[in-house]
């Protein structure tokens, strides 16, 4: 099959055209071409296919096989993909996802789409939903105890489930030692990913993101919205404010309102190519 090797700010799919060609095995897919040493390399696969609601449907497969039900910066890259491959030529785009359907806003220069825009839709609180096993309405600067040392964590789901924690020095955190410690924690039954931010002034924060089944990935969009989210929910930020959050594969523009949340960023296509598997 071929396929499109593409990026958001350094979250990187192997994209395959699933209009015609169906992956009956995706998981194992998944896990044989994201490996970096041995195949292609990325953090997972995305199949893009028709649908019977929207202008096309996304699946997104992490390295290690499990499913997403949403990646903010691999649907932006799905509204590349369908314009430059010609599937549509239209610049406002709906798009099926696991976690609902989400409006992207092209924009095209010199006939390629370098920036999109995604309404993510409203962020989910209820605690059973997200999900997190804790009481309350809302989860807000809760502690939690992670091998006896005090973290307070805001949970928020955006089509699958976040951990935000604020923290004064972002470099001094071994992720590789406590992200897997949160992302297993048995508060959350379907594991969580987990943001470490640090606040750098009103509308601009950096973060760093353990992702469930993918582990430290360079960005995460959905990840940044839920940073948003705890943002304004802490008393950082304000909403309808856009508000950058900084990742280590570059920046995003997030925007929290009343009814929904906005994200723009970029959408890049390293390369292409064929691969051989049994699907």
């Amino acid at each position: 099959m071929k396929f499109w090797k593409m990026h958001g700010i350094g979250n990187d799919y192997i994209y395959f055209n699933c209009f015609e060609v169906e992956i009956k095995n995706p998981r194992q897919v998944a896990v044989e071409l994201s490996d970096r040493h041995f195949s292609i390399g990325g953090d997972g696969i995305v199949l893009i296919g028709p649908s019977r609601v929207a202008d096309a449907k996304m699946r997104m497969f992490n390295l290690d096989g499990s499913e997403g039900k949403m990646c903010g910066n691999a649907i932006r890259c799905v509204g590349k993909y369908l314009y430059e491959n010609n599937i549509t030529r239209k610049t406002n785009l709906k798009i099926e996802t696991l976690s609902g359907i989400k409006d992207l806003t092209l924009q095209v220069e010199n006939g390629a789409v370098n920036i999109v825009e995604v309404d993510m839709g409203a962020p989910i609180l209820e605690p059973a939903k997200i999900p997190v096993d804790l009481e309350g309405d809302v989860i807000i600067n809760h502690e939690l105890l992670i091998e006896e040392v005090a973290y307070n964590i805001t949970c928020v789901s955006m089509g699958n489930p976040h951990c935000v924690v604020f923290v004064d020095d972002l470099d001094d955190i071994e992720l590789e030692k406590i992200g897997p410690l949160f992302e297993n924690n048995e508060i959350f039954p379907d594991r969580v990913n987990t943001e470490f931010v640090q606040k750098i002034n009103e509308t601009t924060y950096k973060m760093r993101v353990w992702e469930r089944g993918s582990g430290e990935t360079l960005a995460c969009g959905t990840g940044a919205c839920a940073v948003a989210v705890a943002c304004v929910l802490n008393g950082y930020a304000k909403k309808n404010e856009d508000i950058t959050i900084i990742l280590k594969g570059g920046e995003l523009k997030i925007r929290y309102t009343d009814e929904t949340i906005f994200m723009t960023g970029t959408a890049t296509k390293a390369f292409s190519g064929d691969v051989e598997f049994n699907c």
